[in-house]
């Protein structure tokens, strides 16, 4: 008796199911786990990334505020790989090109300031969110793709029932245990990503609002220069 319950446990684990599964659940299963993997990898790298990216952020930024001079800071700190120092780029380099004629539009100065670093900032968050695409495509696509395999598992479980022509729990169990594993599965894939996704989702327009901080106080201090040259 105990032999007989331990061969139904061992048929009915994890591993089991997948063994005893058809070969298109297996397939479904495999690119469910292999999604999943890839998901936590994003899920890791890109949280330390933004965390990274964060502490330095605030590093370069509260250095720039304290310098004397913005044209000796950038050019010994333009080049560094962060977003707040290519949105300083960006207002630098249009600062330079609008300055350097003999005639000076001020107003036409701020406004491309202002468009100029807009679209730094644009760029730099699409930039970074573009890695955010596979985990909003697993979160929404992984529970079909579980689906999928669960109506396939239970299409095989009938499929068994009319063969032996019986309906006992030992002929039904385990085409019904090996379909809810798919869906087990794609949950399993799905609910990370998509907790993953809304936590990215809010770090990059807390980012997004950073820079645009940081532009306007970078454009603040150009315009009061344009002032004071008047």
């Amino acid at each position: 008796m105990d032999l007989f319950v331990n061969s139904d446990a061992a048929t009915l684990s994890p591993v089991g199911l997948f063994l005893q599964a058809d070969w298109v659940v297996k397939m479904v299963m495999l690119g469910l786990l292999a999604a999943s993997i890839w998901s936590w990898a994003i899920i890791i790298g890109f949280g330390s990334t933004l965390n990274r990216m964060a502490r330095r952020s605030a590093q370069y930024e509260a250095d720039f505020w304290k310098a004397q001079d913005i044209d000796r800071f950038h050019d010994a700190n333009g080049r560094v790989d962060l977003p707040a120092a290519r949105v300083l780029d960006a207002g630098v380099r249009e600062w330079r090109r609008s300055t350097a004629g003999k005639r000076v539009d001020r107003d036409g100065i701020r406004s491309r300031l202002h468009m100029t670093m807009a679209a730094a900032i644009g760029a730099e968050i699409d930039k970074l969110s573009g890695r955010l695409t596979f985990l909003a495509t697993i979160g929404s696509v992984a529970p079909f793709v579980g689906l999928f395999g669960t109506v396939w598992g239970i299409m095989r479980a009938f499929t068994g029932i009319a063969a032996e022509k019986s309906s006992s729990i030992a002929v039904v169990a385990p085409g019904i245990a090996e379909a809810l594993f798919a869906t087990a599965i794609g949950l399993f894939a799905a609910i990370p990503a998509v907790i993953a996704y809304n936590r990215f989702s809010h770090s990059l327009d807390r980012l997004e609002a950073r820079l645009g901080r940081f532009a306007d106080g970078f454009h603040a201090t150009l315009s009061r220069e344009l002032d004071a040259e008047a």
